[in-house]
């Protein structure tokens, strides 16, 4: 009896395989990084691609740059220097509503700069903020105080997405990309690809959604000096606040933002210089070559020595995240398996025969791709969309007519743009520490993707259009 031609596809157990993987991965059923683990114990035992293929994650630069922002993260918080910035930012936001909704996503895309992590960006911003709400009369469960935390969620998150070493999902795509196409990215050309829209105006966005979902009905003014004559679902008045941990981040408390800062100690100098010229190095990459992955490696280097560096042993164990840390070396892997294995190109050949791709339609092509990546984020959330994406760039490249660098750039404002808050991590760690209501957060992400989608899109598509990559 002939066994059917599917059964004795070489592509069935690496198949099966990647499916239950990402299943794993999608349903939370088991810890992301016992997942990973999975991955690799299962790899190798099916013999699925080779150890340099299955471990790749390991050695590629955006693992490391995922570490090192841990460390660079915690040397910022445990010297006070995370808190004094935040502080001196903070204090000239409290005049207008519109003002500090304005301020406080300008701050999350600032601190994107210079601070890596999503989750440290939050852990650090969510107690200032709320200290901020606590000291303009916006009490707990209030309008205001709920669009300030979703402040800080969304833009921690969206807004990163423009700066490359900012997001987990941009180092998997970075990568992916680097050992499956030898394709390196410039921190300067990314940047100046996606800021403009994915950053400036999707900030601009933001707050729009935010003051259109979560309007105050007395102005902040007034709140901040009626005392308890309102609800919390006016404006409000609550005596005190303190922030509840979310997936081990941890914070000394509410900062007080109306003290006087203390004089500039000497770690928080030597701190803001290594900084200074981390960031300067980022910025250059393309004059002298170096990866940002080293360089902030060599930073994190730094954070770490005797003497010269600002952290214990201890403080490395509590900062630096191990199971993300698996997670994307777990992704990673996956990703340059289904590469290898020919998993990738044959997913590719498929949908080439299902999407609407055409070297004549670049515009229908930008769209197209655009619904392949809300579709995978349903499945993967953003932290997966380009592990899997990026092995079918090749075949969605030859049906585009399109560089290969062109399509995996496209991806990026479509995980930029989560539909449901679960899609992104970071978003949901906002909320939890927030007390957001789960229906708040749902409508700012659907009313945002609508926008993103019918306004950013076909403007992000103009300019790639205008800066050639198209």
């Amino acid at each position: 009896m002939a066994i059917p031609a599917v059964l004795a596809s070489p592509l069935l157990v690496p198949g099966l395989f990647t499916f239950v993987i990402i299943a794993l991965w999608a349903s939370n059923r088991l810890p992301e990084y016992l997942t990973a683990l999975m991955f690799f114990a299962g790899a190798m035992m099916l013999h699925l691609a080779p150890p340099e293929r299955v471990f790749a994650g390991f050695g590629s630069s955006a693992f490391w740059l995922v570490l090192s922002g841990f460390v660079i993260g915690t040397a910022i918080r445990s010297v006070g220097l995370a808190d004094r910035v935040a502080r001196m930012l903070a204090v000239p936001l409290a005049g207008s509503w519109p003002r500090m909704l304005v301020g406080v996503v300008a701050l999350t895309y600032a601190l994107a700069f210079v601070m890596p992590s999503n989750m440290g960006r939050i852990a650090l911003l969510m107690p200032i903020v709320m200290a901020l709400a606590e000291r303009s009369g916006l009490a707990e469960g209030s309008k205001g105080r709920i669009a300030l935390a979703l402040a800080v969620g969304f833009g921690t998150f969206q807004l990163s997405t423009s700066i490359l070493p900012a997001n987990v999902p941009n180092m998997v795509m970075a990568g992916a990309a680097e050992s499956g196409y030898g394709l390196h990215f410039s921190y300067l050309s990314y940047l100046a690809l996606h800021a403009p829209i994915l950053g400036a105006l999707k900030g601009a966005v933001l707050v729009l959604c935010l003051l259109l979902l979560f309007p105050l009905p007395q102005p902040l003014e007034h709140c901040a000096k009626s005392g308890n004559r309102f609800s919390p679902q006016q404006c409000g008045k609550t005596k005190s606040w303190t922030s509840v941990p979310a997936s081990g981040l941890t914070h000394a408390g509410p900062i007080d933002v109306k003290d006087a800062p203390a004089p500039w100690s000497a770690a928080e100098k030597r701190l803001a210089g290594i900084l200074l010229v981390t960031l300067a190095l980022w910025v250059t990459d393309s004059l002298h070559g170096i990866s940002p992955a080293w360089v902030g490696l060599a930073a994190a280097c730094l954070c770490l020595l005797p003497r010269i560096g600002f952290l214990t042993g201890d403080q490395f164990a509590a900062g630096v995240n191990v199971r993300t840390c698996l997670y994307i070396a777990g992704i990673l892997g996956l990703a340059a398996v289904v590469s290898s294995s020919g998993l990738g190109n044959a997913v590719g050949q498929a949908l080439l025969r299902v999407l609407p791709l055409s070297p004549d339609h670049p515009a229908g092509n930008f769209a197209s791709l655009l619904a392949l990546v809300s579709a995978l984020n349903f499945v993967v959330t953003a932290n997966g969309v380009p592990a899997l994406f990026t092995p079918l760039a090749q075949s969605l490249a030859d049906g585009t007519g399109w560089p290969v660098a062109t399509v995996l750039m496209v991806q990026v404002l479509g995980y930029a743009t989560p539909l449901l808050p679960y899609q992104a991590s970071p978003i949901v760690v906002a909320m939890g520490m927030g007390k957001v209501p789960a229906g708040d957060g749902l409508r700012l992400c659907l009313t945002l993707a609508v926008v993103s989608f019918a306004l950013l899109g076909p403007l992000d598509y103009l300019w790639f259009h205008l800066l050639g990559w198209l």
